[in-house]
């Protein structure tokens, strides 16, 4: 399974904004049920696009970069790239749909 990188106030510049590259943010919470059934689809895509890093953000212990990034929903994907937000995703996503929007970038 791939690896999602669990991100806190601390690492999510170093991880997200300071990486050359595509990285996806998944951003969720413990009590969430959708955000549970997509960690394994996430997972998932993880080990197909093995040149993109995979993260998450529990929205309830990372509130200040969940408001700074607009998060109202979860689970919401922001792709980035070069530390530039280019995408996100809102709501649980099928594997192919996935794959898509991220080979966009």
């Amino acid at each position: 399974m791939g690896k999602l990188i669990s991100l806190n106030n601390d690492s999510f510049k170093n991880e997200v904004l300071e990486t050359k590259g595509v990285v996806v943010v998944d951003f969720w919470a413990d009590w969430c049920e959708p955000c549970k059934m997509f960690i394994p689809i996430l997972e998932e895509v993880a080990t197909i696009e093995t040149n993109v890093k995979f993260c998450k953000v529990n929205v309830d212990e990372c509130s200040e970069i969940a408001t700074n990034y607009g998060i109202r929903s979860i689970p919401t994907l922001i792709i980035f790239k070069d530390g530039e937000r280019v995408g996100h995703m809102v709501g649980v996503k099928q594997k192919d749909e996935l794959l898509e929007k991220i080979r966009t970038y």
